[in-house]
């Protein structure tokens, strides 16, 4: 019998396999690296509103994560704003933090009610104790309880002062470009809406039901943006995943081809 010498050389076979694997290395470290690059992006600082409600009192939890690798937060200031300022501003009590409301004379006079208010809190600051930090990696809640909210439609911009434990400040003060683009660090933002005065034309005032689904959005929203991050990294998840099985099937392929089996007599 004679042997069937056209079946290619174990390093021939090889070759091909060889860049199939390379080809999908390359593409899992891309997946992974567009993964955490999309959720690093997210994590800027925020404030969820308990309620938006204009005239209303509400209080504001800013969530501020530490995006430094080497150090920790140990210092924050939420700038209050000074054209429609806020004539009642009280701090949370927070284990291992000092918090200070700051207080100041205003740019020029605002018209209040019949009153003409010419100072009024301008900032509060959070000082942590020693051996205390936002450690990296980590993230932390700092609330306030503020009032009277501008009238309905108001954006009322907080702009946040970060300060690490190796001196590094990061000022989360940017507005949104004409483009709607995200800048790089966004100041926290909320939109004041309908207060309590404004009533359904059928007769129930709208107000605690709008309070009540103002909470509910703000819950909402943060349960999304944790959905939305999961959905994000599931399907960059199912997408390495395709191109395992599709490597997988090529290298099947290339095994299960002509001459590349078993020594034919």
């Amino acid at each position: 019998m004679l042997r069937n010498d056209s079946r290619p050389s174990p390093a021939a076979v090889d070759r091909p396999l060889r860049e199939i694997w390379r080809a999908f290395l390359a593409a899992g470290a891309a997946a992974v690296l567009l993964v955490f690059s999309a959720a690093g992006a997210s994590a800027h600082v925020r404030v969820i509103p308990e309620s938006t409600a204009a005239g209303g009192f509400t209080a504001l939890t800013f969530r501020v994560p530490t995006e430094s690798q080497t150090a920790g937060t140990v210092a924050l200031r939420v700038h209050l704003p000074t054209d429609t300022p806020f004539t009642s501003v009280r701090t949370k009590s927070m284990p291992g933090w000092k918090a200070v409301v700051q207080r100041g004379p205003l740019p020029k006079p605002v018209q209040r009610d019949g009153a003409t208010i010419t100072e009024a809190a301008t900032s509060v600051v959070w000082t942590a104790d020693r051996g205390t930090q936002v450690d990296p990696g980590q993230f932390e809640e700092f609330a306030i309880s503020v009032g009277p909210l501008p009238e309905a439609g108001t954006e009322v911009v907080l702009p946040v002062t970060q300060t690490y434990s190796d001196g590094k400040v990061v000022k989360w003060a940017q507005e949104p470009p004409a483009n709607g683009a995200e800048p790089d660090l966004p100041a926290p933002v909320l939109v004041t809406t309908q207060g309590e005065e404004a009533h359904d034309a059928k007769g129930p005032s709208v107000a605690a039901g709008g309070q009540a689904q103002t909470a509910a959005d703000a819950a909402g929203s943060s349960a999304g943006d944790t959905v939305a991050t999961e959905d994000l990294t599931g399907r960059w998840l199912g997408g390495v995943g395709l191109a395992l099985g599709a490597a997988a099937l090529v290298v099947a392929l290339v095994r299960r081809r002509p001459g590349s089996g078993p020594e034919s007599a």
